[in-house]
């Protein structure tokens, strides 16, 4: 694909791709602005359109067109290979050393989907019955059809399909889309038909619900070569661009929660559409945003899709929250329904989920009962084992402990049992981008920060242990930051380096401490490394140094 990344950077200019999404201005031989991810007071983001690169100074990111998009989108290499395949006109099967067929068949079914999707708004803007269910009954207004593109899928055996015939796409091609049901007619009937739109603007699928008495009342797309469902989430492609801007994301349940939402003005709004959510869904939202809220019922049902959330989210630092002040309604739709504003409000109005699930299960038993006191331990516990703040998890620690009138030892001694019998089967954790540790981000900024000057700055008298990048890219970045926070009139670049390299020592110093201290907390102390691991971390706490 190397080719294909190449064509493609040569038809499209950085500047043009990162202009659609902020203001650029002209700064000399460069371009700057503010961060799309809204970090910066003064715009700090700067692009080169000489060198084909960008670099955010505030959020300590930067790369080539492909990278922008990544970051800026939440999407995957390929996806975003894709999307701006797409923009520079450029056919990626050329470049594809796999199966030309799968990708014949992946257009042909685009093609079919996009227009099924066009066929179904034809069919709802010329049946009345139809308009008076969504534009009345749902209570949905013209401009949210249009974004969602909504539409109508005619109570008739095979209308769509002979409509798609007509335009060359043969049943094999439809099915191939999930457009047909088993005995190869229409799959939607008498439905209005909402499409999944992926995050690069392409339909993949549908999801359908059905007008007036009927199950199942809402039919989704199977699984094809283009829809996914552990994948897809619902609303996203419409949303991200919120997301991105108010910096939080609202997982509902229902689809049509997605789009009441919407029209109500809290469009941060998704849902993982019929499916319960996986971690590739909490990934690719995590990519977006840290701040995730939860609108699920408080019933059984949500009490345990919160409770997967929470195990899903592991350590990736995702501030997980729960909004569950409905007013008496039963959803969100039904709370838009009543009044738009108190859905907005309750969005702003949202608990940790720790919090609001310890309620729950509260809720549930009698903490006067000693037997129901055990059930109510075992199962914050277990819960808690997911809190990876350790300061945070201490906190629910003593909260547990004051419900329970036990004394805070005494329930750590029972969650120490417990992770023992839960360390036997095997716990999976989404690990945690290196972007979103603050730590992290010091370190590469400092390294980003002496590169730059080993390599543009000329220093010698330092010895910075740090290995030259042959990438192009790169380097191209590193001069970018060199030429914006270094190459000053009258800077004393030796002085600088030495300063830098002083906090990069220290810095380095502290991670290395806490990456063996987490080392250390997971050891027995009859391991044999443990006095090693102990005698190191004493070592760099006393001498600053580094090993």
């Amino acid at each position: 694909m190397q080719d294909a990344k190449e064509e493609i950077k040569s038809r499209l200019a950085v500047e043009d791709v990162v202009g659609q999404y902020i203001e650029l201005k002209r700064a000399g031989r460069n371009l700057k602005g503010r961060s799309p991810w809204g970090v910066d007071k003064t715009p700090s983001f700067m692009v080169s359109p000489e060198k084909g690169i960008w670099h955010d100074f505030s959020a300590n990111k930067g790369g080539d067109i492909f990278t922008f998009i990544m970051e800026v989108e939440g999407l995957s290499f390929k996806e975003a290979l894709e999307k701006l395949a797409a923009q520079a006109g450029v056919e990626l099967t050329r470049y594809q050393g796999g199966d030309k067929k799968v990708a014949e068949r992946k257009t042909r079914a685009r093609e079919a989907l996009n227009l099924a999707t066009r066929y179904y708004q034809a069919c709802l803007s010329h049946s009345k019955k139809v308009c008076q269910y969504v534009f009345y009954d749902r209570n949905l207004n013209r401009k949210t059809v249009k974004d969602f593109k909504i539409g109508y899928a005619p109570n008739t055996g095979k209308a769509m399909t002979e409509a798609l015939q007509k335009r060359g796409f043969t049943t094999e091609e439809l099915d191939t889309a999930g457009l047909l049901n088993r005995f190869k007619s229409d799959l939607f009937r008498g439905r209005m038909t909402v499409p999944f739109i992926d995050t690069t603007g392409n339909v993949i699928g549908f999801t359908a619900r059905v007008i007036g008495k009927g199950e199942p009342k809402y039919l989704n797309t199977p699984e094809t070569l283009l829809f996914n469902k552990s994948k897809f989430i619902f609303g996203l492609y419409q949303a991200k661009e919120s997301i991105r801007r108010s910096g939080y994301v609202v997982i509902v349940e229902g689809n049509m929660d997605v789009i009441s939402s919407h029209q109500a003005g809290v469009k941060e709004a998704v849902a993982t559409s019929g499916t319960a959510m996986t971690e590739q869904h909490l990934k690719a939202l995590s990519k977006l945003t840290s701040d995730i809220r939860l609108a699920y019922d408080g019933d059984a049902a949500g009490v345990k899709a919160t409770e997967r959330a929470i195990m899903l989210a592991g350590d990736l630092g995702i501030d997980l929250t729960v909004i569950s002040d409905y007013h008496g309604a039963k959803d969100p739709d039904e709370l838009i329904q009543k009044d738009p504003r108190l859905w907005q409000q309750a969005v702003e109005k949202r608990i940790p989920a720790v919090d609001w699930l310890l309620t729950k299960y509260e809720e549930n038993l009698n903490l006067n009962s000693a037997p129901d006191k055990r059930k109510y331990s075992d199962i914050a516990l277990k819960l808690l084992s997911f809190v990876q703040d350790e300061v945070e998890r201490a906190s629910y620690e003593e909260k547990v402990a004051r419900k329970l009138n036990v004394e805070v030892a005494v329930l750590r001694e029972k969650g120490e049992r417990l992770n023992q019998k839960l360390a036997k089967a095997p716990r999976r954790y989404l690990k945690k981008p290196k972007t979103e540790a603050p730590e992290s981000d010091r370190l590469t900024k400092l390294e980003n920060s002496l590169l730059a000057l080993k390599i543009f700055g000329g220093i010698t008298d330092i010895d910075i242990p740090l290995e030259i990048p042959d990438d192009e890219t790169r380097l191209a970045e590193l001069e970018l930051i060199f030429n914006r926070e270094h190459e000053l009139e009258g800077a004393n670049l030796e002085r600088e380096a030495a300063e830098l390299y002083s906090r990069y020592t220290r810095e380095l110093n502290q991670h290395q401490i806490k990456t063996l201290s987490e080392q250390l907390a997971d050891m027995d102390e009859d391991d044999d490394n443990y006095s090693k691991l102990l005698n190191q971390i004493q070592d760099l706490q006393d001498s600053g140094t580094i090993i």
